[in-house]
């Protein structure tokens, strides 16, 4: 995998024209329908080997409908996998860091209430990785700051030691909600798995959930206990940091999602 130390500069010529305006951007229509969101799932391997998994896949397609049924416009939501098109139902596109960055600035020239960043992936102490690259903290957070300014904006980060991005992310009106504290593991990324355990735990929390807030409460609660009932040490503990001002201008979610007849949704691993 290839690090990134000179994309921070390229962000910044993509971004430069729009970076003011962004800056000053304030929401004009506080609902989650006026959002934008962009879902990013970054690798198709197995952690032990390269074996293939669709467990980042099976997260990516979950959370997008869950999100869409929590008050989230479909419309202003963009999707991204290693392997689009495998998925031809999902209109996602190919993830890169460059067109998740352009695609996401798009959305929020568009969709100017807020932004969530979700990316479900492998990670290091060095960052998250992207289809064979890996994404510093520094180069998300000026993406993430470009793009989306100082509206609300929360970002989720499904991966090893993704805790790492916490300090890089932190604003006012920021909410950072990571897989596992910055020099921790976790878990649910091999061939078998459905999801990851973090984004299963916030797949389970999204239908009742009232708010990012809340979001991010039940999922570390569900992560810690099912590492506990499997047996899994040292615990990832994910991290959940919230800015002074994030709850004050974050909508709530819409209404309780409604429950598929058996209680599931599809697996297309």
């Amino acid at each position: 995998m290839k690090s990134l130390p000179a994309l921070l500069a390229v962000l910044g010529v993509w971004a430069g024209f729009a970076a003011v305006a962004h800056a000053q951007a304030a929401p004009n229509d506080a609902g989650l329908a006026n959002w934008a969101v962009v879902v990013v799932a970054g690798d198709d391997r197995s952690a032990h080997d390269d074996t293939p998994t669709e467990t980042f896949d099976n997260a990516r397609r979950d959370v997008v409908a869950a999100l869409t049924r929590r008050g989230f416009n479909a419309a202003n939501i963009a999707q991204f996998s290693v392997n689009p098109d495998r998925y031809p139902a999902d209109h996602a596109g190919k993830a890169g860091l460059g067109v998740v960055f352009t695609t996401l600035e798009a959305l929020a020239d568009k969709a100017t209430a807020g932004c969530l960043v979700y990316i479900t992936s492998h990670g290091s102490p060095e960052g998250v990785v992207m289809n064979d690259r890996l994404v510093p903290p520094k180069v998300l957070a000026s993406m993430t700051g470009r793009a989306c300014g100082v509206r609300p904006t929360a970002v989720i980060l499904s991966a090893c030691f993704s805790g790492v991005f916490v300090p890089a992310l932190k604003a006012p009106e920021r909410l950072v909600l990571t897989a596992a504290r910055r020099d921790r593991s976790s878990f649910g990324c091999g061939e078998a798995d459905r999801y990851p355990f973090f984004d299963a735990c916030v797949i389970q929390a999204l239908p009742t959930a009232q708010d990012f807030v809340e979001l991010g409460d039940r999922a570390r609660r569900c992560v810690a206990d099912r590492e506990d009932k499997e047996g899994m040490r040292p615990r990832s503990e994910p991290q959940l940091w919230v800015g002074p001002t994030f709850k004050s201008v974050a909508p709530a979610f819409a209404g309780p999602a409604a429950a598929q007849p058996d209680g599931k949704t599809p697996d297309r691993r």
